[in-house]
């Protein structure tokens, strides 16, 4: 039985290798989206254009500016002289944000009468980099007021955050999304070469002949199932390899744990791409179908929003998502260092939907065969 298998999972990869919409499945859009995903997706912030409107033009007030143009998050691109400057600098997107300081912001620093004020007008058109921007200004305007504290010998603040990050010390989103899409383009290659693999042969007419074969329909099956499996865990360790060594992500878990958690996020995925394949019959509607399954995935996963903010019907839909758990292993041993034995409740429920899923797989095969 396993040469019979073995000369099918020969001819599959043949077919995959021939076929050119297989082969820039294969090689061109994981290398593309994982440079794109990997430079271009950021929550950090870098050279923010802001403008300065210093009417105060102390020490104290070039100090606390300095802090500002200083920052790599930052770079000042205008300088402002008079109020009729502002409008014009929002409107046009000239800058993101604009830092204005009185004319009595050194003299209330100095005799602490009042609070001096610091203004910041800022770009809301593009909520989410205006967030992130003034909780940038703001961790900048809290040591500027320890800094001045400790160095006029004044009351400190009566609590302090002292933030220690763990995990990932910097707090570099790139950690996060790197290490999200070893998931997101192992789920999307697998998925597209079992989505295609019976409807190529269905398209191409191969497929009747492949019935007048001495194959069962459980050798055909795994024969269409292992190339899937082969080619997700390779496309997996390519990623993961980038990662490491070009991104310079931290590995500080077991590879082991790592790699039984690939094994079952694919096995899992490789049914839901043999039950898309059963169902289509040409490849456009296996690649329909593929990303019918694939969109949704993404989105339910915690990729780039967290479960914990979805509404409590779609966090039950989330449970059902092979993409939610292999995320959750593939930080917990790239950042965390769990072992195998903290994961094992990500495991299970992997195991679980991919038995489910080659189960219907196998059922919907069976019932389409002829």
């Amino acid at each position: 039985m396993w040469s019979q298998i073995v000369a099918l999972l020969i001819k599959e990869f043949l077919a995959i290798v021939k076929d050119k919409k297989s082969r820039f499945v294969l090689i061109g859009p994981p290398i593309i989206q994982l440079f794109v995903f990997g430079y271009g997706a950021t929550f950090d912030l870098d050279q923010v254009p802001i403008a300065i409107y210093n009417e105060d033009q102390s020490i104290a007030s070039r100090d606390f500016v300095k802090r500002f143009t200083a920052s790599t998050a930052f770079t000042q691109t205008l300088t402002i002289t008079h109020n009729e400057q502002i409008k014009p600098a929002l409107d046009e997107k000239k800058v993101l944000a604009i830092l204005h300081l009185g004319p009595h912001f050194s003299r209330d620093l100095y005799t602490g009468r009042q609070s001096a004020i610091a203004q910041i007008l800022i770009d809301g058109r593009d909520s989410n980099t205006a967030l992130i921007a003034l909780n940038y200004m703001q961790s900048i305007l809290a040591q500027f007021n320890l800094d001045w504290a400790k160095q006029h010998h004044l009351n400190l603040p009566p609590a302090q955050l002292r933030i220690r990050a763990w995990f990932n010390p910097n707090l570099e989103s790139r950690w996060f999304i790197v290490s999200g899409i070893i998931g997101l383009l192992t789920l999307v290659v697998t998925i597209l070469v079992t989505a295609l693999s019976i409807a190529r042969e269905r398209e191409q007419g191969t497929f009747d002949q492949l019935l007048v074969t001495p194959f069962t329909p459980f050798q055909i099956l795994v024969g269409k199932a292992l190339p899937g499996l082969i080619i997700g865990v390779i496309e997996a360790s390519f990623i993961i390899f980038m990662a490491v060594f070009w991104f310079k992500l931290p590995m500080v878990g077991s590879l082991a744990a790592l790699y039984l958690g690939v094994f079952l996020f694919v096995f899992s995925v490789i049914g839901v791409g043999l039950m898309i394949s059963s169902l289509a019959v040409t490849q456009q509607q296996g690649l329909l179908g593929a990303f019918l399954f694939i969109v949704p995935a993404i989105i339910l996963s915690g990729f780039a929003t967290p479960i914990a903010n979805m509404p409590e019907l779609v966090q039950k839909l989330t449970l059902i998502n092979p993409l939610r758990y292999f995320l959750v292993i593939v930080r917990g041993v790239f950042l965390e260092g769990l072992p195998a034995e903290v994961l094992f409740s990500q495991y299970w429920p992997l195991a679980i939907i991919g038995v489910v899923t080659l189960s219907g797989a196998a059922w919907m095969f069976r019932r389409r065969m002829y």
